[in-house]
């Protein structure tokens, strides 16, 4: 592997989660030489609320557990987060099988077992999807979705999920000028009720973290970017 791309893995944090011990030592053992910052996990239960409490980069999952099935974590993760990588690493090999982790919104898949090149494909390929993963979202202001960072002027802001996903909403409807209430509430609150008072102390926190005047109000209608 390229001396860029390991020094690019080291800066994210990964999270393994596999219920055997032995197996996940193993794993483990071998992600340390691409990763400074691993989690683990022996169940789909505690692997959810690490991942709560860490939000890492990548999530290394088996997916038949005994205490806690690997689909059900899948499952939870991403009826909150569309953005985090998760590599499923499974004993199915039938095409019909691999098929059916795509409806789970599955990034990568690795059939055991695992070994270092099947690894490093993987990896180059998270890689590559992370450097393609940069949204200029206002002139020379980076997103980056991964990390969840705002780059400008040589600073770089981390922002929280939720203020990620508003400022991705935002790019995406940048073509149409603007962003309605009825979308930022369908997307970025889900199933809770999002109030008038609470998006605006919403956006009048992301103003101040990030310091610089790139959101637009447009009274009555919504949002967009300048």
């Amino acid at each position: 592997m390229e001396d860029k791309l390991l020094d690019e893995l080291k800066k994210l944090s990964i999270l393994c989660v596999e219920d055997e011990k032995g197996i996940r030592k193993r794993v483990i053992n071998t992600l340390k030489y691409y990763f400074d910052d691993i989690y683990e996990a022996s169940s789909g239960e505690e692997a959810y609320e690490i991942y709560k409490d860490i939000n890492p980069d990548i999530i290394f999952t088996d997916i038949q557990m005994n205490n806690g099935n690997g689909i059900e974590l899948v499952k939870k993760i991403r009826n909150e987060d569309s953005y985090v990588k998760i590599v499923v690493l499974t004993a199915h090999s039938t095409e019909e099988y691999l098929f059916s982790l795509i409806n789970f919104n599955i990034n990568h898949f690795i059939v055991k077992p695992l070994n270092t090149k099947k690894l490093q494909e993987v990896l180059n390929k998270i890689i590559k999807e992370k450097f393609s993963s940069l949204l200029e979202i206002s002139d020379g202001v980076l997103l980056d979705l991964s990390t969840r960072e705002v780059k400008f002027d040589g600073k770089s802001v981390l922002v929280r999920r939720r203020e990620r996903d508003f400022l991705a909403l935002l790019f995406e409807n940048k073509n149409q000028c603007i962003t309605t209430y009825n979308q930022i509430e369908e997307r970025i609150w889900e199933n809770s009720h999002m109030s008038t008072s609470a998006l605006k102390t919403f956006i009048k926190e992301l103003r101040k973290k990030l310091e610089i005047d790139i959101i637009v109000n447009i009274p009555q209608e919504g949002y967009s970017l300048k």
